[in-house]
């Protein structure tokens, strides 16, 4: 099958204050964030070296602010991208790395996702909760018995449930056996029928944008599948915001196409750390600083 090193973006939730600071040291880099920015209508390099945790953690911040440096940093790698995916949001980012969108209408497209999403989170009090470990049949049937949604299958025995408040504090309270719940820092339950709204707003914004077909090898994450055309991933990002992730599926093809590396875009280690469970044994780069753009380079030098 050849050498194949797939190149993942992470989604909402990795990103943390000041992590843009040492990008920015970088040539070019200022410039490109500024740009995006002015795309998204956000000062990004304000957002990403100087605001506070609960600053970027609001949906419409954390999205854009994700994808711009998802999109810094492949560029920053100065190596052909031959096969991508992304987790979430991060879809968003394989759609301008893959060649789907451009920088400005995928800038564009993820500040129309976040404030939707945002207003769609405000309209009920919703959340979301990991379930680490414990037996996945018996960890969906803990969610299905509280009306909560398995939103994110994550792979690596990590399942995310989503939905109402009451009901996350009952799964917290009496958890499935053998797992763990942690409660996550994001404003609702994403990706459940909870977004519908939002859906219908970015599928309106959709409209306006020309995809390209993917000039590399792109993954789904509807459902761990390979997509060839840009309208039809256009229209998976659409959908995504209201329907579940399956990143397991994902890394199930990645196994299946035989990758031999995968490369983590910042803000990184939250796909590493699950390629790590899910993909034993391949090698894995989180490029969380410029520092680590020299054992990404490297890895992504293997492509025959």
């Amino acid at each position: 099958m050849g050498i194949v090193i797939v190149v993942v973006a992470p989604g909402q939730g990795s990103q943390s204050p000041g992590f843009l600071e040492p990008w920015l040291e970088l040539d070019g880099v200022r410039e490109r964030l500024e740009a995006l920015g002015r795309a998204a209508g956000l000062d990004l390099v304000a957002l990403g070296t100087t605001a506070d945790a609960e600053t970027i953690r609001r949906t419409e911040i954390a999205q854009p602010l994700i994808v711009a440096a998802g999109i810094v940093t492949a560029a920053a790698l100065e190596r052909p991208v031959e096969a991508i995916a992304g987790h979430s949001v991060g879809e968003v980012t394989a759609a301008v790395v893959g060649g789907v969108l451009s920088d400005v209408d995928g800038m564009r497209l993820v500040a129309t996702r976040g404030r939707a999403m945002a207003e769609a989170a405000a309209a009920v009090p919703t959340g979301m909760s990991a379930v680490v470990g414990g037996d996945e049949q018996v960890v969906v049937d803990r969610l299905a018995e509280l009306g909560l949604t398995p939103a994110n299958r994550n792979g690596g025995g990590q399942i995310v449930a989503a939905g109402e408040l009451p009901a996350l504090d009952a799964l917290r309270t009496e958890p499935p056996k053998g797992a763990r719940v942690i409660p996550l820092q994001v404003a609702g339950a994403f990706h459940t029928e909870y977004m519908a709204p939002a859906v219908e707003t970015l599928r309106a914004f959709a409209g306006s944008l020309s995809p390209a077909d993917p000039a590399v090898r792109l993954w789904t994450n509807r459902d761990g599948s390979e997509v060839t055309a840009g309208s039809a991933f256009l229209d998976l990002l659409v959908g995504q915001v209201a329907s579940p992730v399956r990143w397991d599926r994902c890394m199930e093809s990645f196994a299946g196409a035989g990758i031999t590396g995968l490369v983590e875009l910042a803000p990184a280690g939250t796909l590493t750390g699950l390629a790590k469970r899910g993909l034993k044994g391949v090698p894995t780069v989180a490029v969380k600083t410029p520092s680590d753009l020299a054992a990404a380079r490297d890895l992504l030098d293997r492509i025959a």
